[in-house]
């Protein structure tokens, strides 16, 4: 019988992935497992020095990434310490910074994870359609089971 002992758990702080968080962690729970709750900051989060004609200074840049970083950490934080407090579980955030599906494969990589649970549609909107959903490349991608959630 399969029981996943490391789940992956990717967030964009979206009503869809607050779906898959809560069935990882009715998952977790079940098994004894660990979670570990990713969050990849894509270039909608990280700050663009220049637009057409203007730039930003390196040290506001350097500023909004700061405080962007501070919100993610605290939002993850809030998200994580419900789970332990409703779940007793045990989690475990990280924030990346590029591709999500690359680094969410990544992340696979590097806890030996042995399930990701993914929310099947996220805050992507009409991009999703042109370049192809974030959990469409992690099925393709992943080397261990993936649980598609749908909302």
């Amino acid at each position: 019988m399969f029981e996943p002992k490391d789940i992956l758990v990717p967030t964009d702080f979206s009503k869809y992935s607050d779906v898959a968080l809560e069935k990882a962690a009715d998952i977790a729970s079940q098994y004894g497992s660990d979670k570990y709750l990713l969050h990849v900051m894509g270039m909608s989060e990280q700050v663009q020095q220049c637009a057409v004609d203007y730039c930003l200074s390196s040290e506001l840049v350097k500023q909004l990434e700061k405080e962007t970083l501070k919100a993610v950490k605290d939002k993850m934080k809030k998200e994580a310490d419900a789970i332990v407090k409703s779940k007793k579980i045990k989690v475990v955030v990280d924030i990346k910074k590029g591709s999500p599906a690359e680094m969410i494969l990544r992340e696979e990589k590097a806890n030996k994870v042995d399930l990701i649970v993914i929310a099947s549609h996220g805050k992507t909107g009409i991009l999703k359609q042109l370049m192809g959903s974030v959990a469409d490349k992690v099925v393709k991608g992943a080397k261990c089971p993936v649980f598609v959630v749908k909302p």
